[in-house]
């Protein structure tokens, strides 16, 4: 009977995590596509040709990057998509979308924005980020896999990871291993430094993974099949929270203890315990779908929807 009694109690707890909402909203100039934190500032690429850089502290916009828009084939101008964005030292790294389904690749430094590729390379890329001072990995809509010299300027190699549509890639905090997802619903762990696949978790994800998180050893899916996935990438320690809607953003906090993940159609955002699976927030308020969950410690973290950015402590 004490048996049964503490398990009643384990998930009425569970399921009675402390509704938060938040502290204040930042508006971006466009749709929030990609979003990263750095040295208290936030970085914010849209659908609208911009870069927009928030300070944390003063709560302002303190700068706007804005790029070249594309002309179609009726010759009119549009926006285009700032698909990621990285940053190392005082450099940062942009993937855009470019002409006839090609990408371009901008590098920006001392307040110039230096086009790398375009569509004469001929590669429909994502999503960039530095491995280094020196070099850059890529993924293309096909997963394939890119590793770019820049100091040499040329390709280091060229790895066919999946035969499925890319959709995310996280690096781990020393840059020396990777997560793929793709429309599989798999996850690829890979050696950065050759492209070589080291593990592919499976069999949890059914479909197409949006998005994915990597802290600590702890991999997170954001899942179509209305499931959000961890793993451990040094066990096959497995289990999946479920939602009533799709999926489509999720976030570790640094130590991978704490995930956020869109739980349902109303856009809340609900934050659990990754090692005893326990619910504990849920934020509300949002009023459109999440596309991006940041921790900025185990205590705090930032949120996209639409052109807004949320931010949230836990109490």
């Amino acid at each position: 009977m004490k048996r049964y009694l503490l398990l009643f109690v384990f998930f009425l707890t569970v399921l009675q995590a402390k509704n938060l909402t938040s502290i204040y909203t930042l508006k971006a100039n466009g749709d929030i596509i990609d979003m990263m934190i750095s040295s208290g500032k936030i970085y914010v690429t849209t659908d609208s040709s911009s870069v927009n850089i928030f300070d944390i502290k003063t709560k302002k916009l303190v700068k706007n990057i804005k790029f070249k828009k594309l002309k179609d084939f009726l010759g009119d101008i549009s926006d285009i998509r700032i698909y990621s964005v990285d940053k190392i030292a005082n450099k940062l790294l942009f993937a855009t979308q470019g002409e006839e389904g090609y990408s371009r690749i901008y590098i920006y430094e001392n307040g110039k924005n230096k086009l790398l590729f375009d569509k004469k390379e001929k590669l429909p890329i994502l999503k960039a980020e530095f491995i280094s001072q020196n070099r850059i990995i890529f993924a293309t809509l096909s997963s394939e896999v890119i590793l770019y010299s820049l100091k040499n300027k040329k390709i280091i190699y060229k790895k066919q990871v999946s035969g499925s549509k890319f959709s995310d890639f996280v690096l781990n905090k020393a840059k020396t291993k990777m997560v793929l997802v793709d429309e599989s619903g798999n996850a690829k762990l890979i050696n950065t430094k050759n492209g070589e696949i080291i593990r592919i978790f499976k069999g949890q994800n059914l479909d197409n993974v949006y998005q994915v998180d990597y802290k600590n050893h702890v991999i997170a899916t954001a899942g179509k099949d209305r499931r959000c996935v961890v793993y451990k990438d040094d066990s096959s320690y497995a289990y999946y929270k479920i939602s009533n809607f799709l999926i489509y953003s999720v976030g570790l906090s640094p130590s991978g203890k704490l995930c956020g993940y869109s739980s349902d159609e109303k856009n809340n955002i609900t934050v659990f315990n990754t090692q005893t699976q326990e619910n504990l927030y849920k934020l509300t308020g949002n009023k459109s779908p999440i596309s991006n969950i940041i921790f900025v410690n185990e205590n705090s973290l930032f949120t996209s929807n639409k052109n807004k950015i949320k931010f949230w402590r836990l109490k």
